[in-house]
C-alpha cells in the first residue's frame, strides 16, 4: 500500500496561494488506483466467511495451482 508521506505531490496554487489542485507521477497514481480498487474488494467480502490458509493450499493444490 501507498504510504501518503512518500507521495511526492506538487500543489497548482490560485493567484493568493490557496491550494486548488494536486498533482503526482502517473506510476503513483496508478497505485492509488490499485489500492482503492484492493480496499473496494476487501469490503466487498468482508462478510464472506474465512477459511485456514491448509484449506486454501488444499484447493490451490487439487485445482493444479500447487505441486503436491
Amino acid at each position: 500500500m501507498l504510504n501518503l508521506e512518500s507521495l511526492r505531490i506538487q500543489y497548482i496554487t490560485d493567484g493568493k496561494g490557496k491550494k486548488s489542485a494536486a498533482v503526482i507521477p502517473i506510476e503513483e497514481f496508478y497505485k492509488l488506483l490499485e489500492d482503492l480498487d484492493d480496499l473496494a474488494v476487501a469490503a466487498e467480502r468482508r462478510d464472506e466467511p474465512a477459511i485456514s490458509h491448509e484449506q486454501v493450499v488444499d484447493e490451490l493444490k487439487a485445482d493444479g495451482l500447487l505441486p503436491d
